[in-house]
Parts: structure tokens; C-alpha cells; sequence
């Protein structure tokens, strides 16, 4: 991906398969992209307010028709306990779209996502690693368009 237009693309893409009871991890360095992708992703559900890195507040919600999606940043938690502390668990249902941005940092009590995407950099561009982890996400990957735009 050689900019950021081309990663609100795949966002804006994935949006195909973001349906209710489906979770997203988002993996990458500082700045490889992952809120980018995200508000694509957030654009291409119709979605036309602002769209904030959780960074802080550690997740936004965003209500799109009937869909309660979820957009988590875990990066400054300092345990990986710390997310079940919070109440977090109860987002991850069937009712609810979830993503996560650095889903490391809660470790193995956070519930599997159905697709990964890893944002690594290549020289000035950023290169996308899309991955499903179950039938859902074998789903959501098969709903991409040939070529995002």
C-alpha cells in the first residue's frame, strides 16, 4: 500500500464483511496504520462522523444502523489482565463488531478474532498481511472486492 488513500481502501474493503458477532485485530508498529485502516473500514460501513484513536480512552463506539461496533487500543495497558478489569469482555458477543488495535497487550484471554491484519512497513510503503482464524473470517475475507479502491 503506497499511502494512506490506499489503506482507507482496504478499510473502506473490509466493510464488506463487518457483520455483527465478528472481531478484527489490527498488528503493527507505531504509525504502520492500523487507525487508518480502521476509519476505512468505519467510511465504507457509511459511518461519516469523526473517527478518534482509542488511544486513550481505550475504545470508541460507534453505532452504524443496528450494528454496535467497538474500535479497542490496548497499547497502554500495562497488564494483560487489565482489559477483563475493565469490563471489556462483555463487547465481544454476538451482538457487537469488534476491533483491536495492538491485541498483544491484553494476551490469551482476549477472544481469538476471526481475521488478523499485520501492517508492516516496505521502505516508504506499508505492506498488509490479511489472515482468517475461522469460518467466519473465511466469510469476511471472501466478501473482499478483487482489487480495494
Amino acid at each position: 500500500m503506497p499511502d494512506e488513500p490506499a489503506t482507507l481502501a482496504l478499510g473502506r474493503a473490509l466493510a464488506a464483511g463487518a457483520l455483527p458477532g465478528r472481531a478484527l485485530h489490527l498488528r503493527g508498529e507505531l504509525g504502520a496504520g492500523k487507525t487508518t485502516l480502521a476509519r476505512g473500514l468505519l467510511r465504507g460501513l457509511g459511518y461519516e462522523g469523526p473517527v478518534r484513536s482509542p488511544t486513550y480512552a481505550l475504545v470508541e463506539p460507534y453505532a452504524i444502523s443496528r450494528l454496535h461496533l467497538y474500535h479497542f487500543d490496548f497499547y497502554r495497558l500495562e497488564d494483560r489482565t487489565e482489559w477483563l478489569n475493565l469490563g471489556f469482555r462483555e463487547y465481544f458477543n454476538a451482538d457487537s463488531l469488534c476491533i483491536v488495535e495492538w491485541p498483544e497487550r491484553a494476551g490469551p484471554s482476549l477472544p481469538p478474532p476471526d481475521v488478523e491484519v499485520a501492517l508492516t512497513f516496505s521502505g516508504d510503503a506499508r505492506r498488509a498481511s490479511l489472515k482468517a482464524n475461522s469460518a467466519a473470517g473465511d466469510d469476511w475475507l471472501s466478501r473482499l472486492p478483487a482489487s480495494p479502491s
